[in-house]
């Protein structure tokens, strides 16, 4: 594991802008690896935003609290419009969002009518273009919105009552034609385990890792049995073999079909096809999130930024950010 550190007097929000991290909050101020920085922005936002994401061509960034109801919209640093969603429970469980790009047109995804229903709303008019008279949302508190690579395929890593941590895959392109279809998602087959965390290997697989909670039904076999990750095929609708987790576990971020961060209590890669942790540096720290539910947990995640296509982590950490990279 590569480690780099990149001193900063200040960083509220985290995202990556190519090989660049930037905190959009902050006046679009941007950290090379180099250690070069520079300011892309004229504003500062005077809000407690601990949060953003940028959209695929860096035009369009989304600055937000994550156990809040407010976001800031922005197109080259300028507030194209706030944005809200719903209050229910919205201090208990980070909020959805993110960004899709179809057919050369960007769409912010997220719950602006009801913690349960999914919406795209074109960026540039504001127009929820999926709120339609027809829908009828499942009861599901949507959150960890994340996007394929093709951005075909849109994944919500959320939780139902009791509380049950679940994953919901959508069609996005399908969804857009027949908004119905973001009222219901498509599930890991056969599975009745809780999945709490999951993430895209590629356009036609997921990485999905069950929580230590015992399934709802003993008397099935369940694919992904408690504590043990495998990867779900969404294609065929088949999952592989699943792998008993030989550690402590939390939030895992794929990096390809045989490898995957892990960021519970400190960063570390996990082998997917033996459970076990390959590399750590214990003593960095990044949190105890093992769930979209963190009222409890918040003061101590750091601001973390994943970059997919280098596979780099970066975290913010004692006055510095952090960057590792797997060698």
């Amino acid at each position: 594991m590569k480690r780099q550190s990149i001193k900063i007097n200040h960083l509220q929000t985290i995202s990556w802008l190519d090989d660049k991290l930037v905190d959009w909050a902050s006046a679009g101020t941007s950290y090379s690896l180099d250690g070069t920085t520079t300011q892309l922005n004229k504003y500062h936002f005077a809000f407690s935003f601990d949060s953003a994401i940028t959209s695929q061509d860096g035009q369009y960034a989304f600055i937000y609290k994550r156990l809040g109801t407010k976001g800031l919209l922005l197109k080259n640093g300028e507030v194209l419009r706030e944005v809200n969603r719903c209050y229910y429970h919205a201090e208990t469980y980070e909020y959805p969002v993110a960004f899709v790009t179809l057919k050369d047109k960007t769409y912010l995804v997220h719950c602006p009518l009801d913690y349960c229903r999914l919406d795209f709303e074109d960026v540039e008019t504001g127009e929820l273009v999926t709120n339609t008279k027809d829908r009828k949302p499942q009861d599901i508190f949507h959150s960890r919105l994340e996007v394929s690579p093709n951005n075909k395929h849109l994944m919500s890593k959320g939780w139902v009552w009791h509380p049950w941590e679940v994953i919901e895959l959508f069609d996005t392109l399908a969804c857009l034609a027949n908004p119905t279809l973001l009222d219901k998602g498509k599930s890991i087959p056969n599975n009745r385990t809780e999945i709490c965390s999951a993430s895209f290997i590629d356009n036609e697989r997921i990485l999905a890792c069950s929580s230590q909670e015992e399934q709802l039904d003993n008397e099935k076999e369940e694919p992904i049995p408690p504590s043990h990750f495998a990867i779900w095929n969404f294609k065929t609708n088949k999952v592989s073999k699943a792998i008993k987790i030989k550690s402590e576990f939390g939030n895992l971020l794929a990096i390809d079909e045989k490898y995957c961060w892990d960021i519970y209590k400190y960063p570390k890669i996990l082998n997917l096809e033996t459970g076990e942790v390959v590399d750590k540096i214990e003593e960095l720290s990044t949190g105890l999130q093992q769930s979209s539910i963190i009222p409890n947990l918040i003061d101590d995640i750091p601001l973390i930024a994943y970059n997919r296509q280098s596979h780099k982590l970066a975290f913010k950490y004692n006055g510095n950010i952090e960057v590792l990279s797997r060698e």
